[in-house]
């Protein structure tokens, strides 16, 4: 282990649930466009499902990249969570 640690693939779900299907869909919207830039090795797909937002990542990158990308989801999420917070309070 020189520069950093390689697995075959690692792979995470996660659940975030709401209390209503309107705050899931806004907030998988929110971070929906991670499914579309992810470079190769990295497989990201984030969906609502029913009251809850469902990420599945596979990585055949370095831990670091998997670890890393895990971080930037879940920032992304208590970024968009916020937002809609605040703009529930200005409606």
């Amino acid at each position: 282990m020189e520069d950093g640690w390689q697995a075959k693939k690692l792979e995470a779900e996660i659940t975030i649930f709401y209390n209503d299907a309107k705050s899931a869909k806004a907030i998988a919207q929110a971070v929906s466009p991670d499914n579309f830039k992810a470079p190769s090795g990295l497989y990201i797909k984030t969906e609502k499902k029913n009251n809850s937002v469902w990420t599945h990542i596979k990585c055949k990158r370095e831990l670091q990249t998997f670890i890393a990308t895990i971080d930037d989801l879940l920032f992304s999420i208590s970024t968009a969570e916020k937002t809609l917070k605040t703009a529930r309070k200005i409606e």
